[in-house]
């Protein structure tokens, strides 16, 4: 009887899962496509620790050219991606209004160089110089939840004139090196083509790279609200009649600006903590224009708040200073915005760590994209979409 109701508890998850599988592939032109999205979605859900395409393979099937299969499906065969994406957006919309358009970034260490994009890389959280992929993805952040809806990855200009390399990783023609903040802008202009809300905040953690100018510009060129950490020396001109600074024309850095000598900033704001208790936190802000390089740009005649939590000199690491053009919002409202990186970060290591992000490995570009859509349907569906466990239903295995 227990043996009967087990089988039954399998073929409910995995119709579940069937249904999950059609609504986001069902634009696969092909039965045995669909199928093997399918057991590879399935296989990221059940298969603990490292997951590989034959670990996949033989959690999902006894057949002994199952883990070829999916390895044709996966890295070889010629599937559009983006129409699943487009549908993954929708299904997480449909949970709850988002809060915010997240951008992280993930690092995938790689062996070798022949994966497509990979490229030696140093890397500040790691305090080394890593041999790596870097993927830039878009999260929506909603009801404390944030989860992956697009991807993109960064190609190195190296990449850009090695025709060898391209053809033999499948590299489309249009696929160029790009910054960071030019992928983050080409992100947020496809998430605003397919959302069926009203468009949220961006935010995102720039801090680490120096060109965030080009970001906030694009940003402000485009009318879309944003909260963006910054590296403390991006150039700012002092704005508005708040500014401690004489000369208004005279640029500064962002920490110059939040941090004038001989100053102590007043202003408090109350903010969540993770253990939902509220507290109160020490508040520098300041308004200011960027500093451009045409300072007759319209980004530049733009105000904007920076902010930051404040923290006493020669004490723990500085806090990350946040800019936004939200000015009127309240500062707690802005605090809590900011806060959401962190949701993000969160998601990003459990994606690496529990989903598979970084265990992909085939070396052609469609077989990255096709790898992160579906460790992105994997985690919404264990996220968002599957119901209430049910008694002897699988269930994923954390690493």
């Amino acid at each position: 009887m227990a043996e009967h109701m087990s089988r039954a508890a399998a073929a409910l998850a995995e119709s579940r899962v069937s249904a999950f599988t059609e609504e986001l592939f069902g634009h696969l032109p092909r039965a045995d496509q669909r199928r093997w999205a399918q057991a590879y979605l399935q296989g990221l859900l059940v298969t603990p620790g490292k997951k590989s395409v034959r670990r996949l393979a033989s959690a999902v099937s006894d057949s002994p050219t199952a883990s070829q299969s999916l390895q044709q499906f996966i890295n070889a065969s010629p599937w559009d991606w983006r129409p699943a994406r487009q549908e993954l957006t929708r299904v997480v919309e449909q949970h709850a209004p988002t809060e915010a358009w997240s951008v992280a970034t993930a690092v995938l260490p790689k062996r070798g160089d022949h994966s497509c994009g990979v490229h030696r890389r140093f890397v500040p959280s790691a305090g080394r110089t890593v041999n790596c992929q870097v993927g830039v993805g878009v999260f929506l952040s909603s009801g404390g939840q944030d989860v992956p809806v697009d991807w993109r990855l960064l190609l190195p200009d190296q990449w850009d004139d090695n025709a060898a390399l391209r053809e033999r990783t499948r590299i489309p023609p249009a696929a160029r090196h790009r910054p960071l903040w030019a992928h983050t802008l080409d992100l947020v202009d496809t998430l605003a083509s397919r959302t069926s809300q009203a468009p949220a905040p961006v935010v995102a953690d720039m801090s680490e790279y120096p060109d965030a100018g080009p970001l906030l510009e694009g940003l402000s060129r485009r009318g879309r609200d944003f909260v963006i950490a910054v590296p403390g020396a991006l150039r700012v001109v002092p704005s508005g009649l708040r500014t401690a600074t004489p000369d208004v024309h005279t640029p500064l850095s962002a920490r110059q600006l939040l941090y004038p000598s001989g100053t102590r900033h007043p202003h408090t704001a109350t903010l969540a903590a993770p253990d939902r208790q509220l507290r109160s936190v020490r508040i520098l802000s300041g308004l200011a224009r960027l500093h451009l390089p045409r300072q007759d740009a319209p980004a530049a005649r733009h105000t904007y708040r920076l902010f930051t939590q404040w923290r006493p000199a020669g004490g723990q690491q500085p806090a990350r200073m946040w800019i936004t053009n939200l000015v009127d919002r309240r500062i707690d409202q802005l605090l809590a915005l900011s806060q959401l990186h962190r949701g993000t970060t969160t998601a990003m290591r459990s994606l690496e760590q529990e989903y598979g992000l970084l265990d992909f490995e085939g070396r052609s570009y469609p077989g990255w994209h096709h790898h992160m859509t579906l460790v992105s349907a994997a985690y919404t569906y264990n996220r968002l979409v599957r119901p209430a466990q049910q008694p002897g239903e699988p269930v994923r295995q954390s690493a």
